[in-house]
């Protein structure tokens, strides 16, 4: 994948040392939960890929073109989120699928008005035979987001041949789409013209290592501090026994220490918010709904179609020109910004688009 330069983050595909900085945004023992990756360069298809690096796992938002994910990554989506079904952001569906079918047990899809009839259709499209057979079977949750807040979500299985079923109200918790120990996904509607979600990451409070004071205590670093760090979270007391195990070339090795002698070694560390901002007027009621999501947010990744000397083809076209796009950014108070989304027309000058954002996001005026 191409290099993509931000405001403050470059993309995310070979990020430089600055984004690195910017993305973790923590110091410099700290080793990122969550990654973060636009999918393609800076005129591809919208995309983002997020990393749940300790988990084996990821999430992704929209299903454009997926060329640049092999299928390992493709295999570790959990979770899939459309902001819309244009065709720049959902045509990848079919590629997704053919990859996981006979290989992935489960994966839950969600998006807005209108989504689960998306699903049910694009799944009908196939012949689907022989797909009872397989000894992997796949279910797919799909969600279902309406403006009111409310929702309804569907099941379609393989060995049902994809046969929508279980169509039943869905009523997420606020905004919140997913909600789990380490993180959480929210979510509002925007206007495209059509409905268009725009997504918020939100990472929890996490624990952080001190591998110098580790290597202090004579402790190694292993799969043993997962556990030390879940029952940091939990609140457990200084008497609370921790569990240390390792191998090396003496063999398995395994002691118990209480949790107060250990507690020097680790930070809490707040967590980190990505916002996933594409395909919408520049409005005040679209400002408005963004703010309540996504102000302070720590990384932006947000359309910039065109220059704004084309602002009238852009609300023809209803996206945001770069430099309203650094608008945005700056009323939201982002700390870095990642401009993404731009038209062909620019081919060959990306940087005039990425400086226009960082000049509007950089900005003390109005």
């Amino acid at each position: 994948m191409r290099g993509s330069a931000g405001c403050g983050a470059n993309g995310a595909h070979s990020p430089s040392r600055r984004h690195r900085a910017l993305l973790t945004a923590a110091s410099s023992f700290m080793r990122p939960l969550f990654e973060p990756a636009l999918v393609n360069d800076d005129f591809g298809d919208p995309g983002l890929f997020i990393d749940c690096r300790d988990e084996r796992r990821a999430l992704l938002f929209d299903l454009g073109d997926l060329t640049p994910l092999p299928p390992r990554k493709l295999l570790r989506l959990s979770d899939i989120f459309v902001s819309h079904a244009h065709i720049d952001h959902f045509v990848g569906f079919d590629r997704w699928l053919r990859v996981v079918l006979g290989r992935k047990e489960r994966v839950r899809l969600y998006g807005g008005p209108g989504f689960v009839a998306q699903v049910e259709h694009k799944l009908a499209s196939y012949t689907w035979n022989v797909v009872h057979r397989y000894e992997v079977p796949l279910t797919i949750e799909a969600h279902e987001l309406h403006a009111s807040g409310g929702g309804r979500r569907a099941t379609f299985r393989s060995r049902r041949r994809f046969a929508r079923e279980d169509d039943e109200p869905w009523t997420p918790a606020g905004d919140v789409l997913l909600a789990e120990d380490r993180f959480r996904v929210r979510a509002t509607v925007l206007d495209h013209d059509v409905p268009c979600l725009a997504f918020a990451f939100e990472e929890a409070v996490h624990v952080s290592v001190w591998k110098n004071r580790l290597a202090a205590l004579g402790l190694p670093t292993g799969p043993w501090l997962r556990e030390a760090k879940r029952l940091l979270l939990a609140g457990a007391g200084d008497d609370a026994p921790a569990e240390i195990h390792w191998r090396d070339h003496d063999g398995a090795h395994r002691l118990l220490r209480p949790l107060g002698e250990l507690r020097h070694a680790f930070e809490f560390v707040p967590g980190r918010r990505f916002g996933y901002v594409t395909d919408l007027r520049y409005t005040e009621p679209n400002f408005r709904v963004l703010e309540a999501l996504l102000a302070g947010v720590d990384v932006l990744f947000i359309e910039a179609v065109f220059l704004d000397a084309e602002a009238e083809q852009a609300a023809r076209k209803n996206h945001l020109t770069a430099a309203q796009a650094g608008r945005i950014a700056r009323r939201l108070a982002a700390r870095a910004v990642v401009p993404f989304h731009f038209s062909p027309r620019y081919e060959g000058r990306a940087q005039e688009l990425r400086a226009e954002v960082e000049a509007a996001w950089r900005s003390t005026g109005a």
